[in-house]
């Protein structure tokens, strides 16, 4: 079996994405035992028919209000590999999190109810989705029991989900009618819509390809936190891609130190590796200078180190953002005040440019910025390495922008 592919399931409000989960759980054995009982238990204390969908929603809070609060992570597994699903909450005000569950994934799940279509925030989403490079999504056109398995009607959602997408520059892998619900093209085929020869959601997730390993990346690994544990002076952070070895070679910027890694402690035991993924401690050959925000690498393959980047930034603060606003960009564990200027935004619902006011950005509007560091940072292309080409704006410690880098300035010449 491969390693797990993770996904995102996105789309508007009560389309039903945690019944699509809850469905895709059931249907793959992936339940705790009496996790079923305990669901059906709660939809009677409620007065509802059985609802998949609050195998997700377990907080009582959630229950109560209806709705999916935060963005939560699930698994389950086919004959082929096994699945994490990131459930990205279709409420406005909970865009933040799910910029954060989307830059994790390598496909996601776009749901459309059957009879409301495409709204705003399905277009809201499907534009985060192209904004963060996803690719790779599969359409899916829930509630066919709600519209009598009617074909013309799930050609109608179709053409028009494909041209929103389309206008997004995102072509689906493929676009699947379904009733969540009642688990009809979720696992299993179905005989209410022979007119439909496509694949089940479960086939046309196992279709989609995974990603390189992030194991055969160069070194990224952005130091966290220095602590002093029995003499030792031991720097902390997550391995963001590669592998780190006991006597490699490395190349801490943006300072250009180099030394070796003396040491790799884990839970305070010593290692002799560690890979993509792992929050590890490492002594160092030399006494150097390293703190919060350094980033170590591998010799051979360096990131950029800059002043300037450009960036698309997605707006999700009520305040907006207004030109000579102070902000602190944070990338990986790095942060620096920052200028900005303003390109070009356009409205993530219709992507219609606007043109006035370039000197703000109000909520929910995407944005092309060049951004201006007061400190020199390390980054990297999004699609090599995420963590370094991703970030979020904060303003008086509240973060009110999540973004990609899309282009690198001035950057230092030295390494490369």
């Amino acid at each position: 079996m491969h390693d797990a592919l993770a996904f995102v399931l996105v789309g508007h409000v009560d389309h039903g994405k945690s019944t699509l989960i809850g469905r895709l759980l059931y249907d793959t054995d992936s339940l705790a035992e009496g996790k079923i009982e305990e669901i059906r238990r709660t939809c009677e204390d409620l007065g509802r028919e059985m609802e998949f969908g609050f195998l997700m929603d377990h907080l009582e809070e959630e229950r109560s209000q209806g709705i999916t609060i935060d963005t939560a992570q699930t698994f389950f597994k086919t004959g082929r590999r096994r699945y994490v699903i990131i459930d990205a909450p279709g409420h406005q005000e909970f865009v933040q999190n799910m910029i954060t569950g989307t830059s994790q994934a390598e496909a996601a799940v776009l749901v459309v109810d059957a009879r409301e279509g495409v709204r705003e925030q399905t277009r809201r989403h499907a534009c985060i989705l192209s904004m963060l490079g996803l690719r790779q999504v599969i359409a899916v056109v829930n509630k066919m029991d709600l519209v009598n398995y009617a074909p013309y009607r799930f050609r109608e959602v179709q053409q028009d989900l494909l041209a929103c997408l389309s206008s997004m520059g995102i072509q689906p892998h493929c676009t699947i009618p379904i009733s969540a619900r009642n688990g009809e093209n979720v696992a299993c085929e179905t005989t209410s819509m022979p007119w439909y020869e496509g694949p089940t959601v479960l086939d046309a997730l196992d279709s989609l390809t995974m990603q390189g390993s992030a194991n055969d990346a160069p070194l990224r690994f952005a130091v966290q936190d220095v602590y002093r544990v029995k003499g030792k002076r031991i720097l902390v952070g997550r391995v963001a891609s590669g592998k780190i070895r006991q006597g490699d070679e490395l190349i801490f910027l943006p300072q250009d130190t180099r030394t070796k890694v003396q040491s790799i402690e884990i839970l305070w035991q010593d290692r002799a590796e560690a890979e993509a993924g792992e929050c590890i401690g490492i002594t160092v050959a030399d006494l150097l200078c390293i703190q919060r925000g350094a980033v170590a690498c591998s010799i051979a393959k360096l990131p950029s180190v800059t002043f300037t980047l450009c960036a698309n930034v997605f707006w999700m603060s009520r305040e907006p953002f207004r030109h000579g606003d102070s902000l602190t960009l944070r990338i990986a564990t790095q942060e620096t005040l920052v200028s900005i200027r303003i390109v070009k935004k356009m409205d993530s619902s219709t992507l219609e440019p606007i043109v006035d006011n370039l000197d703000q950005v109000r909520q929910t509007e995407v944005a092309e910025m060049v951004i201006e560091t007061q400190q020199p940072v390390v980054v990297e292309s999004f699609n090599d390495v995420p963590e370094l080409g991703r970030f979020v704006l904060v303003r008086h410690l509240d973060v009110v922008a999540g973004g990609i880098v899309t282009q690198i300035g001035n950057v230092t010449e030295a390494h490369h």
